[in-house]
């Protein structure tokens, strides 16, 4: 199979969510998906980052917002594709489905931000459209959402209901150390 990774959000909007205090779960996420692009940047499969664009002209993840740049942990290389995206799917209106088929990918690892919303999407689609999506939990931010009863659910549970859903029918979930054996 061929396999690309695909780095979803890394953007300095999601690092300022955490420095101001979000509760988030995988604290560790940043260091993950630097080990997952030094490992294919070394192994040569390709890399494509998938980065949000707001609509609203007000949002920090508004494209040329300091919160739109890429995380340092996950800056674009030359050569490697950046596409922009305008809704929770990195598939929809992109181009991306047409960009992985012309590459012949047909297997996706998938990490970033934020796991219960644009990686679910993804997920999802990516899925639904024949990809093989696999993920590692490990590479993913997540963080606290409101109830839809009142209160808050923990980052944690948050994540742990995300990947069980998206490991029940849509995805193979792994840890950041699996994937090597997997390329």
């Amino acid at each position: 199979m061929a396999t690309a990774l695909l780095v979803i959000d890394m953007q300095m909007g999601m690092a300022h969510r955490t420095a101001q205090g979000r509760p988030r779960a995988n604290p560790q996420a940043e260091s993950h998906v630097a080990n997952l692009l030094a490992l294919f940047r070394a192994k040569g499969p390709p890399v494509v980052h998938v980065l949000h664009d707001d609509p609203d002209p007000a949002s920090p993840f508004r494209r040329g917002a300091e919160g739109a740049e890429p995380m340092p942990c996950a800056q674009p290389q030359e050569g490697e594709a950046v596409v922009w995206k305008s809704t929770s799917s990195a598939f929809a209106g992109t181009g991306l489905d047409a960009l992985l088929r012309r590459r012949g990918i047909d297997r996706l690892v998938l990490v970033g931000a934020v796991a219960a919303f644009c990686v679910t999407s993804t997920t999802r689609a990516g899925s639904d459209l024949g990809f093989q999506i696999i993920l590692p939990g490990d590479a993913l931010i997540g963080f606290d959402i409101p109830a839809h009863d009142g209160g808050r659910i923990d980052a944690d549970t948050v994540l742990r209901v995300t990947l069980s859903l998206l490991g029940a029918d849509f995805a193979q979930l792994v840890s950041t150390d699996q994937v090597a054996a997997m390329i």
